[in-house]
């Protein structure tokens, strides 16, 4: 029988550990992308801590975000870790008060800036390893509670803290590649409808030539008749929820209804909303209530009868039942938006100020495509599709050890590591990688 262990000595002397052993593979693929030079080239502030350059304190704030570390404060972690300052290129690693003071020095030229980098970096790799030819656009927004007095915090829609100041940030996200697309941070009072239009036309002008075609997916909060009318317009194909108004419920009593299963029937018509300039295709999509209530609770957007009801308002020339399931088929972006939250910081506000607040939001975003491209042009195809935190576990956070043999440095990792062919599957890529 084995005992655990006696007499066991501790000492505290190794110099040369990490946990973060992994992060080698995020170095060499930044590396590759030349993000640093191009930090440098195209983003314009002038710097007061003379010990870090731009580039520096920007990709301090990303590595934290893809290896899981959600507030600032815990970044100290990283100031007595000198294995990965020097995995990562990093002279040494900024106390958490110099970041946050970064942050509200970035003035909106140099956010401007971020987001140019951003879409051309994007441009690259929406190519990559083949470009996507048919796009779809699916629109998601979410709430950011917040705590203490916030700027351009607002109390607005938010059902699960009500009465909360928040923030409230859009997002547009392709499916094919789940790339983060474009995205606007407000405050939260702003309905999603109000600028809806706006996320779409900015998502719309950085389209690479070559796109055939495009549609979109929205929930409720972009049921606004001035973005369906100017995607008419673009002849851009849509599936949009709507809104339950008193007209549309009356609708719902003399639509002929057929069945396509058990359980599940479908109907359309054709109806203009006060306001709109023409009609517009709607279809239902209904299922028969469980007798359970808390299978009731998690069906539907609203019930009536013994039916719980689905409507969307749509001008794809297709049959009602395959509309819907193009439009389910968007519950992807909502485990997108709870993986930011879980995996990524997103929900963690680091300062008082909105512009702060906004570049934080944005550099969140950045981490994550590149967290993205990384998973699709590095990893095996059993791969991709995993979450942050499983690229993590797996792959990022490794116990590794720095040592000099012959004045060369040595990066030792695990030997029964499980994820060795993967890891070193990644290198190989990396390394064959053409920018």
């Amino acid at each position: 029988m084995r005992y655990g262990p006696k007499n066991l000595r501790i000492t505290f002397t190794a110099k040369t550990l990490s946990h973060f052993g992994g992060v080698y593979l995020l170095y060499q693929f930044l590396t590759k992308l030349g993000l640093k030079s191009r930090i440098a080239h195209d983003i314009h502030l002038i710097q007061r801590n003379h010990r870090y350059s731009l580039s520096d304190m920007l990709l301090a704030l990303v590595y934290p975000m893809m290896l899981g570390l959600d507030r600032i404060e815990t970044t100290y972690l990283l100031r007595r870790n000198g294995v990965f300052q020097y995995l990562t290129g990093l002279p040494s690693y900024p106390n958490p008060t110099a970041l946050r003071r970064f942050l509200l020095r970035i003035n909106p030229q140099a956010l401007r800036e971020v987001f140019q980098l951003h879409d051309r970096l994007r441009n690259q790799f929406i190519q990559k390893p083949a470009l996507h030819k048919h796009l779809i656009f699916d629109l998601d927004s979410t709430v950011l509670t917040v705590y203490g007095k916030l700027q351009g915090a607002k109390i607005g829609y938010n059902p699960h803290k009500r009465g909360r100041p928040s923030y409230h940030p859009v997002i547009c996200f392709e499916a094919h590649t789940k790339d983060c697309w474009h995205a606007i941070f407000r405050p939260g009072n702003t309905y999603p409808g109000s600028v809806a239009l706006d996320l779409i036309k900015s998502s719309l002008a950085k389209l690479p030539y070559g796109i055939r075609s495009l549609r979109l997916r929205g929930d409720v909060g972009f049921y606004d008749h001035q973005l369906i009318e100017f995607l008419d317009e673009k002849n851009i194909g849509y599936a949009i929820i709507a809104k339950l108004t008193q007209p549309l419920q009356r609708k719902l009593s003399i639509i002929r209804f057929r069945s396509i299963s058990p359980l599940w029937q479908v109907g359309s018509f054709s109806y203009q909303p006060m306001g709109w300039q023409k009609p517009h295709k709607f279809i239902v999509m209904r299922k028969r209530l469980p007798e359970s209530h808390s299978e009731q609770v998690q069906l539907t957007l609203f019930q009536l009868d013994d039916w719980a009801y689905h409507i969307l308002v749509t001008n794809l020339p297709l049959r009602p039942e395959n509309i819907w399931r193009f439009y389910h088929d968007r519950a992807g972006i909502e485990l997108i938006i709870r993986q930011l939250k879980h995996d990524y910081p997103l929900g963690k506000i680091p300062t008082r100020n909105f512009t702060a607040n906004e570049i934080h939001f944005h550099l969140l975003l950045l981490a994550y495509n590149l967290i993205n491209w990384f998973k699709r042009l590095c990893l095996p195809e059993e791969f991709q599709s995993i979450t942050l935190g499983t690229l993590r576990n797996q792959l990022l956070i490794v116990p590794g050890q720095l040592v000099y043999t012959d004045n060369r440095p040595t990066l030792k990792l695990p030997e029964n590591f499980l994820y060795r062919e993967v890891f070193e599957y990644a290198l190989r890529n990396i390394r064959r990688m053409r920018i």
